[in-house]
């Protein structure tokens, strides 16, 4: 490793959180499926494990978009690099993402997934930055609030590096 990578929320920490929001969705979502769409790549590390501690049936489905090209600020143009294998429509659908800052993305990914009529849609994520939203996107399940710090592991990458990191930790350039 050559950046400089310090611990900002712990492997425990990360496994305790998904653990209560597995437990809080099996709850809200009892006597139903849930089909989990993960947002790829970076969430698929929290996708995985949170599936894991759901204890109502789950489907999954995987979907890749991007609003930043080869740039580290985003563009505003969303493009669906990869899409869904299968109908949502009158599904419990929940957005799985790893983390969100400023809503660009998932504001035009939500619209998109509404527009296929799912019985219900939310969306929950592992990390929370709501200082950087610049459009509004109500997040239903949140692991944790994070301050505008760039940050890596589970999931989360710096040049495709460190998504395998069992933490999540900043990256200090």
């Amino acid at each position: 490793m050559s950046e400089k990578i310090s611990v900002l929320i712990s492997e425990e920490d990360v496994d305790k959180r998904i653990e209560e929001l597995g437990k809080k969705i099996s709850e809200d979502y009892a006597g139903k499926t849930v089909h989990l769409v993960c947002v790829l790549k970076g969430s698929i590390f929290f996708t995985c494990e949170l599936a894991k501690r759901i204890t109502v049936p789950v489907t999954m489905d995987f979907i890749s978009c991007s609003s930043y090209g080869n740039d580290t600020k985003s563009s505003g143009v969303v493009k669906i690099a990869k899409d869904l294998d299968e109908s949502i429509e009158g599904k419990d659908v929940i957005v799985i993402e790893d983390i969100i800052d400023s809503g660009r993305t998932l504001s035009y990914l939500l619209e998109i997934l509404k527009a296929r009529k799912p019985a219900s849609l939310a969306l929950c994520t592992l990390l929370d930055k709501p200082e950087r939203r610049v459009k509004n996107v109500t997040v239903d399940y949140v692991g944790f609030d994070i301050p505008d710090e760039f940050v890596v592991g589970y999931g989360l990458d710096y040049a495709q590096k460190y998504r395998n990191l069992p933490y999540v930790g900043v990256v200090e350039l």
